[in-house]
Formats: structure tokens, C-alpha cells, sequence
């Protein structure tokens, strides 16, 4: 069984899992710098609609990100969302256990199960039912070293196959299984399903935790509804 054989399957089983460093210390330096002079204001906490940005839709399309996604979604997958969030010193922040449940899209248009609706950043979101969250991946590319004391995500295995969850199931999740803890190294990926219940707590040695989180898809969307963004 491969690498990608056994990241699949514990993708599978708890909903997660990390590779070893696999994107190139040249790459994350060039993606740095490349997000220092294109993203729309200060690298500070997190930045949205990074695929707007040429040096992250190429990081999207690399061979190591593509990898990642396609072990699990399959070799149609894209990129439908960019996000970068970054722990430091200023800029530093807890996360309570939840779920991703909203995407990007073009534009509102009303359909079965999609719903409620928000504008983020300029760009429309809605929550998605389970049945199109469960064909996604959340894949995190690591550009600085992350261990205990930068603030990792805490992520409860298995939480993904219970679709949505509402508070009260959520704190019964929490109460009843043990968190596992996403350390990753500068050029690790950590993927993740998003119904997975996932959670942060705030750095206690903060320094930059810099992570291009990338959501990729296997389908188009039902109901007349599009992507924002299809890389």
C-alpha cells in the first residue's frame, strides 16, 4: 500500500490525516513573498479569496496539493476556495469545535437544502447540505513549522460520518471521544473531511503559523448553483 493508499484510508476511517514535509522550502518561500506583494492588505489572523492570487492557484494546481486531494476525491477534483490564516503574536485566537459547513458561489439561487446564505469578503456563501460537504476536502498546507505551542488544530476522529451537527451533539462529541491533535512540520499538508468537528486553541508560544487552507470538490454543484472559484 502507498502513501497515498494509507492517507486516503485514514482519511476514510477518522476524517484526517498529515503527510510528511512535501512541498519544498523554495515553494513556500515563493508563495511567502508572493502573498506579501499580492494579497489585499496585512498578513495578519487571515486573509479570504486567495485564489484570487496567481502564486496560490499555482500552489493549488502542484503536484504535492493536487496529490492530496485526488488520493481521497479522485483525479476530477479542483480548488473552490483559499483562505490563509496565520497565529502570531497580534493576531492570536482560539477556535470552538464546529464544522465547515459554507461554500463560495457565484451567485444566490435559492435551491433544496442550501441555506442560510451570507457575503464574506464580497463573495456569496451559503451553507451546503452533507451530501455535497461530504464529496469536499479541506487540504492545509503548512508554510511554517507547526507544534504544540502554535495553536494547532485539535480535530475529533470519526465526528465527519454524523453529518451535521447541531450544539447539543456537538458537546456530546466533545464529552465522549478524544481529540487528536494536528501538529505538522513547514511543507506538511493536513487534510481533513469538513464535516470532521475540529477546534483550535490559541498559541501559547505564538510566532507566524501561516496555513494556505484550500477547499477542493468532486462535483459540480445541483440546482442551478456554481462555484465562486473552479481551479
Amino acid at each position: 500500500m502507498g502513501w497515498s493508499d494509507t492517507f486516503a484510508e485514514s482519511v476514510r476511517v477518522r476524517g484526517w490525516a498529515v503527510t510528511e514535509p512535501v512541498v519544498p522550502a523554495s515553494v513556500l518561500a515563493e508563495l511567502v513573498a508572493s502573498l506579501a506583494g499580492d494579497a489585499p492588505g496585512p498578513l495578519r489572523g487571515g486573509v479570504r479569496n486567495l485564489l484570487d492570487l496567481p502564486g496560490v492557484t499555482r500552489l493549488a494546481q502542484s503536484d504535492p496539493v493536487r496529490g492530496v486531494a485526488a488520493c481521497v476525491l479522485g483525479p476530477a477534483c479542483f480548488a473552490v476556495r483559499g483562505l490563509l490564516f496565520d497565529k502570531q503574536p497580534d493576531a492570536n485566537w482560539k477556535v470552538p469545535w464546529h464544522q465547515d459547513l459554507t461554500i463560495a458561489v457565484r451567485a444566490r439561487h435559492e435551491a433544496e437544502d442550501f441555506g442560510p446564505w451570507s457575503s464574506k469578503a464580497g463573495v456569496t456563501h451559503v451553507q451546503a447540505p452533507p451530501a455535497v460537504l461530504a464529496r469536499m476536502l479541506c487540504v492545509r498546507v503548512h508554510l511554517d513549522d507547526c507544534g504544540p505551542g502554535n495553536g494547532p488544530l485539535r480535530l475529533l476522529p470519526g465526528s465527519h460520518e454524523s453529518g451535521v451537527l447541531r450544539p447539543p451533539q456537538v458537546e456530546t462529541w466533545v464529552a465522549a471521544h478524544a481529540a487528536e491533535t494536528g501538529v505538522a512540520e513547514a511543507g506538511s499538508i493536513l487534510a481533513f473531511r469538513p464535516l470532521l468537528l475540529h477546534a483550535s486553541s490559541a498559541a501559547t508560544a505564538p510566532s507566524h503559523r501561516r496555513v494556505v487552507h484550500l477547499d477542493f470538490a468532486a462535483a459540480e454543484l445541483p440546482a442551478g448553483l456554481h462555484w465562486h472559484w473552479r481551479v
